[in-house]
This record gives C-alpha cells, sequence and structure tokens, in this order.
C-alpha cells in the first residue's frame, strides 16, 4: 500500500486561503461552531426571508393586480405586521434573562415564534380570497381575517429573528460574533431570492386555489426549516437560568444601553436611512406591472433581484469591516448607492426601460445590504455583556417600525397622487399611471440626502466612540480582532 503523498505546501497554503477570499463568512466558524452546525441554525433566517419574500413581493402585487385590492389597504396590511416590531427590545432582553427549570434562553421564544409565523400562514390565503371580494360574506369579514393573519406572522417574524440572532451570538465567540450575525442575514436574502423564483415558478399560472396551495405550501416548510435549525443547538443549562437568580429591570438595560456614546444619532441615522429604503417596498413589483407592463413571473423576480443585490452589500461590507473600514462610513456608501439606484428607477418609466429598472431595484438591494449591515454592526458595539438580545432587539426594532411606517406612507401617498394625476389636478403630462410611484421615489431620494447628513458626525468621531466604548463591550474585541487579522497578513 502506498502512502499518501502530501500535497506541494504552496498549493495547501494557497487553497486554505480560498474559503476568506472567496467565501467571506466562511471564516465565521470555528471550533465551537462549525460550520455545519452554523447553516443549519441559519435555516430560521431562511423561513423569514420566505414570508418576507411572500409579503412584499408576491402577495401584495397579487393583491393590488390580480385580486383589485386598493393600495392603500395593501399598503396597511402589509405594515401591520410591523406592529409588534417596537417589541423586539423587550423581546430580545426577555429572552436575555429568561427564567426557565428547562435551562432554555432562547429556545421558548423561537418555538413559540414559528408557531405563531406556522399560523399566520395557514389562514392568510382564505383571507385575502375574503378580502378580494369573491364572497357572499360582508367586506369585514375579509378585512378582519387578513389582519389576523398579517399580525400573527408579524409577531412570529420579530420573535423568531430577533431571539434567533441572539442565539446565534451566544453560540459563536466574542471575535466571531459579527461575522456570525452577518452570516445570518445573508441567508436571509439568500431566502428571499430562492423563495421568490420559487413563488414566480408556481404562480406562473394564477389561480385562487394555486394561492392556497403556495402559501399553506410555506406554512408547513416554515416549520420544518425552523426544527431543523432549532434541533441541538441550545444546551439546557438550569443553572444559568435558576429563578433565584436577580434579574435587572428592562428600564435599568435600557438605561444602561442608551447612555451609550451617540447611542439616539445613531438610531436616528438608522431609521431615516431605514425610511428611505423602505418605501417602495410595497410598489416595485406594481410599478413593474401598471408602467412596464411587466408578467406577474417576471415582476416577481424582482424580488430575487433585489435580495441578490442586498446579499452583494452585505459580502462587500462585510470584508470592509473585517478590515478596519469605519461602519458608519461603509453606511453612507450605501445611501450614495440608493441615491444612484432609485434615480435610475424613476429614469426607466419615461425610457421604458426594463433594464435600467432592474439594475434600479438590484441596486437599492446593493445600497440596502451595506447599510443595514453596518448599521448592525455598529449597534453591536453598544452591547454590554449579556446584553446582546437587547442590542439586536432595539436596532431591529428601529428599523422595522421605520419599515412599516414607510410601506404604509408609501402606499397612502402613492394612491393620492395617483388619484389627483388620473383626474388632471396636476397638469396633462403627469396624468400617466407613473406619477404616483415616482412621486414616493422621488421623497426617498430626499431621505436618503437626510440620511447622509445624520451619518455625517458619527464618521467623524468614529475614533472617539471608539475609544469611549466599554471593556466588555463587541466593538473592542472587534477591533483586536481586526488587529490581529491585519498582523497575520
Amino acid at each position: 500500500m502506498k502512502t499518501p503523498v502530501p500535497a506541494h505546501p504552496t498549493f495547501a497554503s494557497t487553497w486554505s486561503r480560498v474559503s476568506t477570499r472567496f467565501l467571506p463568512f466562511a471564516d465565521a466558524a470555528t471550533v465551537e461552531l462549525p460550520l455545519s452546525r452554523l447553516l443549519r441554525l441559519s435555516l430560521f433566517q431562511v423561513s423569514v426571508g420566505m414570508a418576507l419574500a411572500l409579503l412584499i413581493g408576491t402577495l401584495n402585487r397579487v393583491m393590488i393586480v390580480e385580486l383589485h385590492v386598493p393600495a392603500w389597504l395593501v399598503g396597511f396590511m402589509v405594515a401591520l405586521p410591523l406592529v409588534f416590531a417596537p417589541f423586539r427590545a423587550l423581546i430580545g432582553f426577555k429572552s436575555d434573562h429568561h427564567k426557565s427549570f428547562l435551562g432554555w434562553k432562547r429556545v421558548p421564544y423561537i418555538w413559540f415564534g414559528s408557531m405563531l409565523q406556522f399560523g399566520g400562514l395557514a389562514i392568510m390565503p382564505f383571507a385575502l380570497i375574503l378580502l378580494s371580494g369573491d364572497s357572499l360574506q360582508h367586506p369585514i369579514v375579509g378585512q378582519i381575517g387578513a389582519a389576523l393573519a398579517f399580525l400573527l406572522i408579524g409577531a412570529g417574524l420579530h420573535t423568531t429573528q430577533t431571539v434567533g440572532l441572539a442565539l446565534a451570538t451566544d453560540l459563536a465567540p466574542v471575535e466571531s460574533q459579527p461575522r456570525v450575525v452577518a452570516l445570518m442575514c445573508s441567508m436571509l436574502l439568500i431566502g428571499m431570492a430562492l423563495s421568490a423564483v420559487i413563488f414566480g415558478l408556481l404562480l406562473r399560472d394564477f389561480s385562487q386555489l394555486r394561492l392556497i396551495q403556495v402559501i399553506q405550501g410555506a406554512a408547513a416548510v416554515t416549520m420544518i426549516l425552523n426544527v431543523i435549525a432549532l434541533w441541538k443547538q441550545e444546551a439546557r443549562d438550569p443553572s444559568r437560568t435558576a429563578h433565584a437568580l436577580p434579574t435587572p429591570s428592562f428600564r435599568e438595560s435600557w438605561e444602561s444601553f442608551s447612555h451609550r456614546s451617540h447611542a439616539k444619532r445613531r438610531l436616528v441615522a438608522l431609521g431615516l436611512g431605514t425610511v428611505a429604503f423602505s418605501m417602495q417596498d410595497i410598489l416595485l413589483e406594481p410599478f413593474g406591472g401598471e408602467v412596464l407592463k411587466l408578467a406577474v413571473a417576471s415582476t416577481t423576480a424582482l424580488t430575487a433581484a433585489l435580495a441578490l443585490g442586498g446579499l452583494a452589500g452585505f459580502v462587500i461590507a462585510a470584508r470592509a469591516l473585517v478590515r478596519g473600514v469605519d461602519p458608519y462610513r461603509m453606511a453612507a456608501y450605501g445611501a450614495v448607492v440608493g441615491i444612484a439606484a432609485f434615480s435610475a428607477v424613476i429614469l426607466s418609466a419615461p425610457l421604458a426601460s426594463t433594464f435600467l429598472f432592474t439594475l434600479g431595484v438590484a441596486a437599492i438591494g446593493f445600497g440596502s445590504g451595506l447599510f443595514g449591515h453596518c448599521t448592525l454592526t455598529a449597534a453591536m458595539s453598544l452591547a454590554p455583556k449579556g446584553q446582546i438580545g437587547l442590542a439586536l432587539g432595539v436596532w431591529g426594532a428601529v428599523q422595522a417600525t421605520a419599515a412599516g411606517g414607510a410601506i404604509a406612507i408609501s402606499g397612502l401617498l402613492r394612491d393620492g397622487v395617483a388619484h389627483l394625476a388620473a383626474s388632471g389636478a396636476l397638469g396633462e403630462a403627469l396624468a400617466g399611471p407613473a406619477t404616483g410611484y415616482t412621486v414616493v421615489y422621488h421623497l426617498e431620494l430626499g431621505l436618503l440626502f437626510a440620511t447622509l447628513v445624520a451619518i455625517g458626525p458619527l464618521v467623524r468621531n468614529s475614533n472617539e466612540a471608539h475609544e469611549e466604548a466599554s471593556e466588555d463591550s463587541v466593538w473592542p474585541n472587534l477591533q483586536s480582532m481586526n488587529l490581529r487579522e491585519e498582523v497575520t497578513q
């Protein structure tokens, strides 16, 4: 039997760098949290991405175009899941200090969140059919049913995502926590992209029966993915969650968090940027169908382009942050990309250019990915030891609340301007169907400029903020990790 010939040392050293060079999140894996386990845990983000693709992509197009539901009502329904967004900070705090004789902190919250998500998806298709008026029931029945379905999905999404990210952070060593969270967010976008493509193919020949089958299939897949993701992830430790242990109040924890350096300005910048990138969520696909005359399958694919652009933004942001680039500087770059992207979308209407529109959608995703990942990393820098759930909850609460308000306002604004344009009140030149959409897009451009104004002082004061961070926060560990990597290179 021949002894295996060892690989050439040069080849081996080159191959060992492939993962970090071309797979930017491969280095998130550690001995404590290997890549196989990390990817399995990230399946809960895939289920969340699937639900988001369904809500902000496929369903809003189907409700507006095929089921003839008013856009303002669609915007209101899609925004309903975000009613629970402000509670994400409380959910994260509770999961930080949950006391159970079973010894689990995060698992109970993720499980109940999954059940709520499943319940909302299970009743969703029937509620939508009633909402469209295709029944003998009073319209209020459909509105109540749809509202309940959207609310259940919202409660489940916010609970599962907040506590799931906190669990991933718990399992990872401190120096790899930002990379682990970035991987989780990337899996969310991958879930959105894959789901958007699958939903588009399944609904190519649209019918109400097919809609029921697709949505309830999504409910079943949600439970399967989340059960697999949770299996044997969090070890039981009754001593850690014993009822005799003292628990700080939410108010005390919030005061400790909010008094960190530039905390309020960071949240303001996050809110402005999120509103700027979110107002288009329920308008891009209807814009493609009504203005550019695209089919359902083609407009659903736009969600995939948006998600893939966001994934690229996460990849670029992760590589830049590992090299020590200031996160708010990268977030500002994301806003600049967004300005160019919305300009392309606006120009696609008078030019009747599907290519320019698709390019703009992908660029919106890219800018949003840069902005979202960098502000999340910066938020983690404010988290004291033992408050990761609170930090992620606050970031998610601000982001989701801003996104919900943006979605609701965009639907009302689009309908109001479209009505004025159709009546001739805005003049003959603006009487087309694109007017209502482009007014919203121009408003988003203005908000992106306001975001740059809010971020400016954070970039200038970033070095001071890093020096003021406490010794038990994530940021000093991240900085030392970057320094070690630079020395190694």
